[in-house]
Parts: C-alpha cells; structure tokens; sequence
C-alpha cells in the first residue's frame, strides 16, 4: 500500500509482528512468546526514487513489486529468525553463527527464494491455467483468453481460501488487519494509539492482495489482445508480458487510492476489499501495539512500548 498525500507508507503481515515501509526506512515488529517485541529497522530508499526512469508510470510497478517481495522476503525471514531462536532457548540448545551474522548466505537465500516465488506463481497462475485451456480445445482467440483467465481467478481464490484455514496463516491475516488499521489511523492524522486505531477496518484499498487480484483481471484483456497461442514462442511472449501488466495494475492501483470515495474507484477497488475478508481478520489490541511500534519506528517517531532493539551485524 502507499499514499501519495503526505508520507507514504504500507506494510506487511510477518510471523507474529508486522513490517512497516516509510520513505525512509523499513522496520520489522516481531512479537516474542514472552509477549515483548523485537524490533529491526534499516534505512532504505526506493529504487523508483533513486533512478528516474524507473520511476517512469508502467515501470514504475514492476520495479515496486519486485522490492515489495525482497523486503518481505527479508521481514518473514527475521520473523521466522525470532521464533527459531525463542525454540533454541526453551529447547535449551545452544546455537553458534546465525544468518544475521552471515550477510552474503542470506542475501543469496533470500534471491533464490524470489527466484523460486517468482517460478512458483507464474507456473500456478499463469501457465497451469493455459494447459488446462488447451485441454478444452477451443479454437477462437478471444474464447481461448476469456476461459484461460476464469481458470486463474479460480486457481487463485482456491489458493487464497485454502492457505486460510490453515491456523499459523490466520494468525498472520490478524496482523495483516493490525496493518491496515494502524495505516488508516496515520492517513486520518489521528495519535497512533491502540484506543484510535482499533475503530477502522481491516480492509483497506491499497493492500497488496488487491493489487494481485487487479493482476489477474488485467491479465485477461492484455491476454486477449495477444490472441490465442500456437507456438512455444507465443506462450513465451505471454510470460514476457507479465511485467507488463503488473505495470499498468500497479497504476490502476494507484489511481484508485488518489481517488478514493469516487464512483469509478470504489468499482475499481470493490473485487480487491472483498478478497481482503479472506486475507485480513480482526486483531487484538497486542496485535495492534505489534504494528504500531513497527509504523513509529519507520517514521522516525517516539516508541511507546517496551521493545528490544535488533542491530544487524556484518
């Protein structure tokens, strides 16, 4: 999520904790067993701001979502580096060198695993869906794209209600509501307080699970211009086109944030708030605290909570 009035932030749902991305730095909220919080903030600044023509509109997007999936990438793994070593201590094990002390294994670990995420969601959702129309044998063009689209809205909504029974991941929906509150508190310029971030939604139109679902809707027309592919070459230029339209999603995206409260907005982002009462759940006020320390420690603002801060090494 972003915000182009005033300072922009979003975040992300972690492991028991919550990130939190400012313009300026990216701070991760963890939750230890023993109910205190861990925190780690690092400087970072976007590369959309750094080159200007990756800030460019279509560009823009892509480059947006593939740091989307480093920092998250890196926030799960710092999340799942607290509830490891919280185990190692009840355990009574004594563990020596962890990645945090090993900078070049975890930024290695953390690129295969967007390489991998990456590999993994394409295969799913954009080629399973076009084996499985080939498997109808329909011929048109425009047939073709419209039966290969509803088969990866399907596989993705299957995907999302199945990965939400799974108790652990409606712990992390609970944090992702928590992220959400503690960012519309911000954009309404209230104090960041628990008592003034509990009253609002869980579902908020920026989120990223939104703009995935404007992906797959995108995907369809851009599909359909395309025609039906005969050869290996024109399922190839398919996937070349995914960048494409996560471009103009992520401007779809944006637009419907600016104009909020408008007609042609809330249609635009009406698919993606009914997806989020699957991908959000109602938090409790720990859970709240979790993501306001995160949101105060990316915009450079006095903590109000007891927490343990974590200095990377290397």
């Amino acid at each position: 999520m972003d915000k182009d009035n005033g300072m922009a932030v979003g975040g992300q749902a972690v492991i028991e904790g919550v990130m939190m991305r400012s313009p300026e730095y990216v701070s991760v909220a963890v939750r230890r067993q023993d109910g205190t919080i861990v925190l780690k903030r690092e400087p970072y600044v976007s590369y959309t701001k750094r080159v200007t023509l990756l800030g460019l509109p279509f560009i823009r997007g892509g480059v947006t979502l593939i740091e989307s999936m480093v920092l998250g990438i890196r926030a799960l793994n710092f999340s799942g580096d607290v509830a490891m070593a919280e185990e190692n201590e009840q355990s009574g094990k004594r563990h020596g060198s962890s990645r945090k002390e090993k900078p070049f294994l975890e930024k290695l670990a953390t690129a295969g695993m967007i390489v991998l995420a990456l590999g993994l969601g394409i295969g799913l959702f954009f080629y399973v869906p076009l084996l499985l129309t080939d498997l109808t044998g329909v011929k048109d063009g425009v047939m073709f794209n419209l039966i290969d689209g509803v088969f990866r809205l399907t596989i993705f909504l299957a995907y999302m209600v199945l990965i939400s029974l799974w108790k652990e991941i409606r712990r992390v929906f609970e944090y992702h509501g928590a992220e959400h509150k503690s960012i519309f508190a911000y954009e309404n310029k209230l104090d960041l307080t628990v008592e003034k971030t509990k009253g609002f939604k869980t579902f908020h139109p920026r989120c990223g699970t939104s703009f995935l679902l404007i992906v797959m809707l995108v995907s369809i027309l851009v599909f359909v211009m395309l025609g039906r592919p005969e050869t290996v070459t024109d399922r190839l230029i398919r996937f070349l086109f995914v960048p494409v339209i996560g471009g103009i999603s992520y401007e779809i995206t944006r637009l419907a944030g600016k104009k909020f409260g408008s007609r042609l907005a809330r249609v635009l982002i009406a698919p993606g708030l009914w997806l989020q009462k699957i991908t959000t759940k109602e938090p409790d006020e720990a859970q709240l605290e979790v993501a306001l320390v995160a949101l105060h420690s990316a915009l450079d603002m006095d903590i109000n909570a007891d927490v343990e801060l974590y200095t990377a090494k290397g």
